[in-house]
């Protein structure tokens, strides 16, 4: 149905003016299938190796360097950075004369971070890395909190106000990093990468997880969810900065909240197999190949690789999204939020996807589990990434029940991401044509998004997947290299903020 019933709509309001489609239903879905089989390969391969070195390489790199930079800013400013998220928490932050709240700034980069990666993400790299991809998950996410650190340190130090409206990201401080033609190329990389992985492609992966489980939780179909989607989110989008603001702040702190009651719920019901859960992340991160299978080589850079290319689409740190949302607080110094922002990859790596993860594991891979020693091939043939996280509620709260809360929470955490992510695509967007053209690129911007939005719900899972992450892969680069080129600048803030 889906692709038919639009080019069935089409095809009918043609022939009313005469016209005629050559392409009908069935052969237009047999033509969608052949050109995603001939891509998939192609796009699957490039990321295999983007994610198996470069990706690796350069996230650990940066994450270790600026952690000895800051003497380890993630620890000794943990307690700094909880204390500015939680001793101010509002679900009300107002509306501001420009930019947002640190909270609302901080909730909307939340929003982008615990997404799909969380339920989604976390479930495809335990299929294919096993648990102890949980692990590189954690060792990444553990050196992002440094590598965040210096983002929203960069965002709020570079970012300008014209007109009333703040304008901050990766290509204010790539531009600042590196003058004339070489920081122009990076920016203008990073730019276009951001929204196509983040306008566009991202919103692909986002409504295609909606699409899927409400299909397999209520039997809606997936394309009636698309037109949902475009109506609310087309409502928001045209409200700018501050109605997404305003979504943000209320509906992140809720829809974390729902998904971790639920998710203490299951432990607490698999409690005597949280022992063993722990016990497989910790020993299948370092002996992967006992349940993927294989070569020890070849098994560990599986899990390796996969904790690294689904930590980062989880959390996001050095990809350079949520500087986005950080560049938009106000705050007295740079510093304030570049503690906030940890706070927001703890919460969502260390909290919200340990939880998923534990319950999947615990629920699906302990002594009684569908998938106990099933190796990685075998387990993706019994349960595929989309419905992994639905089957593992659903030994506790019964397959019905598990499905549709599964199916809510990951509608509003997919839901938050596209608006998070349409905001920072949007930025990029305005920059490569022109702050004087901001209005003319943001209309034309919106309503390309819209149509991906609703693109996302009628597209194969795993194309969509490999897409998003090449793209996503694409932005890290420029990224990262500015941030080495601009260590003096944090560190030099920091050593400012701690005089104070």
């Amino acid at each position: 149905m889906r692709l038919g019933v639009l080019c069935a709509f089409f095809s009918g309001a043609a022939d009313e003016f005469g016209c005629s489609f050559v392409l009908r239903e069935g052969e237009t879905e047999n033509m969608m299938a052949s050109l995603e089989a001939a891509i998939y390969p192609v796009v699957a391969n490039f990321n295999n190796y983007l994610s198996s070195y470069v990706l690796v390489v350069l996230l650990v790199a940066v994450g270790l360097w600026y952690s000895i930079k800051t003497r380890f800013v993630q620890i000794r400013c943990f307690k700094e950075g909880m204390g500015r998220v939680f001793g101010n928490l509002s679900l009300k932050g107002g509306r501001q004369e420009s930019g947002m709240s640190s909270f609302q700034a901080l909730a909307t980069a939340i929003a982008a971070q615990v997404g799909t990666g969380n339920i989604v993400g976390a479930s495809g790299a335990i299929l294919t890395g096993g648990p102890g991809a949980i692990f590189w998950m954690w060792v990444i996410a553990f050196f992002g909190m440094a590598t965040i650190y210096a983002e929203a340190t960069l965002a709020q130090k570079t970012r300008v106000i014209r007109d009333g409206h703040i304008y901050g990201g990766p290509v204010y401080y790539i531009t600042t990093a590196f003058r004339g033609g070489f920081g122009r190329f990076l920016a203008v990389f990073f730019a276009v990468s951001a929204v196509l992985a983040l306008g566009f492609m991202g919103n692909l992966v986002q409504t295609n997880a909606i699409g899927s489980t409400f299909e397999t939780a209520f039997g809606i179909p997936s394309w009636i969810m698309g037109v949902i989607l475009v109506v609310i989110c087309g409502f928001i989008f045209l409200g700018g900065e501050q109605r997404l603001a305003a979504v943000c702040e209320k509906l992140v702190p809720m829809m974390a909240g729902v998904f971790l009651v639920g998710g203490v719920i299951v432990l607490i019901a698999r409690i005597t197999y949280l022992p063993a859960t722990f016990g497989m992340i910790f020993k299948y991160a370092f002996q992967p190949q006992a349940i993927i299978g294989g070569a020890f080589g070849a098994a560990l850079k599986s899990a390796i690789s996969q904790g690294a290319k689904r930590g980062l689409f989880s959390n996001e740190a050095g990809m350079g999204s949520t500087p986005h949302a950080h560049a938009q607080a106000n705050v007295a110094h740079p510093h304030e939020q570049g503690v906030v922002a940890m706070a927001g990859v703890f919460i969502d790596t260390f909290v919200v996807l340990t939880l998923n993860a534990l319950v999947i594991i615990s629920t699906l891979y302990t002594a009684d589990g569908p998938l106990h020693s099933c190796g990685a091939a075998a387990a993706q043939t019994t349960i595929n990434k989309a419905n992994l996280a639905q089957t593992a509620f659903g030994t506790v709260f019964g397959s019905s029940v598990g499905a549709i809360f599964v199916a809510l929470c990951l509608f509003f955490f997919a839901f938050s991401t596209i608006l998070s992510w349409n905001l920072f695509g949007k930025v990029n967007a305005v920059w490569l044509f022109g702050e004087k053209n901001a209005m003319k690129s943001t209309r034309v911007y919106m309503l390309i998004a819209l149509v991906f939005i609703f693109l996302g719900t009628v597209m194969s899972n795993d194309l969509v997947w490999e897409l998003t992450d090449a793209f996503n892969y694409l932005m890290v680069i420029p990224n990262v290299i500015a941030l080495f080129a601009l260590t003096k600048m944090v560190t030099g803030s920091l050593r400012e903020a701690e005089k104070k």
